[in-house]
């Protein structure tokens, strides 16, 4: 079974620009985000919104992306413990690559105080075995 990966294009806006012109950290975790949205909806799991908070991510700064550049997101599921999952992707923009990390989540259900295993369902969606 291939890698659950996928790619998105966004432009960097001014709001995601920073006093020194080119984008700010935190533009960066907002285009995974939205990857990682596209990603769940492709796979049917758009229900997991809300379930699975970020426990962990990390961000290696590679070059700098300026106003109106285009820039590519690749996201793919890295691997799938019993109530984690982490991802890793990648931040390119004209120069190149441009940032590059991993984010964990957590599964949890609603109200619940901790993190709970994968439903089945995400685990057979990722390859993962039940």
């Amino acid at each position: 079974m291939s890698v659950p990966e996928v790619s998105i294009e966004r432009r960097v806006e001014w709001i995601d620009t920073d006093a020194a012109g080119h984008h700010h950290f935190s533009s960066v975790l907002r285009w995974v985000e939205s990857a990682e949205a596209e990603l769940l909806r492709r796979y049917g799991l758009d229900w997991l919104f809300g379930r699975a908070p970020r426990v962990r991510h990390e961000v290696d700064y590679r070059n700098r992306l300026r106003f109106g550049e285009l820039v590519t997101t690749r996201l793919r599921v890295e691997r799938i413990g019993r109530t984690s999952l982490t991802y890793a992707f990648t931040v390119h923009g004209k120069e190149g690559l441009a940032a590059e990390g991993r984010m964990t989540v957590a599964h949890v259900e609603r109200d619940a105080p901790s993190a709970s295993p994968w439903p089945p369902e995400v685990r057979e969606a990722f390859g993962a075995p039940a």
